[in-house]
């Protein structure tokens, strides 16, 4: 069984990050959240990583100008704190060149929609459930899936179906993907650490 060391990147709230974490509290995976960075110095990410007790840096181009200087010093935390499995928690910038090769395989996202469907540039959070919603689609859902250079085209390796019911709102539909994703993503990991996915 792999013990996963966990870096996470989020730019936002954070729940699938907590989600993860408290699966790691419980003894329910067998990971360990080693550092989390975000490009928002007032996200709530950061402060879950403060409430629990876990490595955090505000890094962005506000804070290193140079995209490469920001790829590299993202990198040399990532190392410091021997993470080998990167989650990205709602992170809504691009990964550097420096990171995605140090870490080709190793980083996973998670989208709220079935891809290919309501993949690319602009499709996200609420974007994804309007688009479902106005398509009259029956069936959503989550997708786990690798980085790689371009925008949700990597491997999956996970996908979960959410039903999508006549009355919905895009926040109804929202909270129902959230709740799947946070679950996908914790089994995910697991399958991961106990060799069942390999990556």
């Amino acid at each position: 069984m792999k013990h996963l060391r966990i870096g996470f990147f989020s730019s936002h709230g954070g729940s699938n990050m907590q989600a993860i974490i408290n699966a790691c509290k419980e003894g329910y995976l067998n990971g360990e959240p080693c550092v989390v960075i975000s490009n928002n110095p007032d996200s709530i990410a950061l402060t879950r990583a403060i409430n629990e007790g876990i490595p955090h840096f505000y890094r962005s181009q506000k804070t290193h100008p140079d995209f490469d200087d920001l790829d590299e010093e993202i990198l040399k935390i990532l190392k410091e704190h021997s993470v080998n499995i990167i989650v990205l928690a709602g992170y809504m910038k691009k990964i550097g060149p420096k990171v995605l090769k140090d870490y080709k395989g190793k980083i996973l996202n998670i989208h709220p929609a079935l891809l290919p469907k309501y993949g690319g540039k602009g499709m996200y959070e609420k974007n994804v459930h309007e688009a479902v919603i106005t398509n009259k689609e029956k069936i959503t859902g989550v997708t786990v899936h690798i980085i790689d250079e371009e925008y949700d085209k990597g491997p999956i390796i996970n996908q979960c179906e959410v039903p999508v019911f006549e009355n919905d709102t895009i926040d109804i539909l929202a909270n129902r993907v959230l709740k799947k994703e946070h679950e996908t993503f914790v089994e995910t990991l697991k399958a991961i650490s106990e060799g069942k996915i390999i990556i």
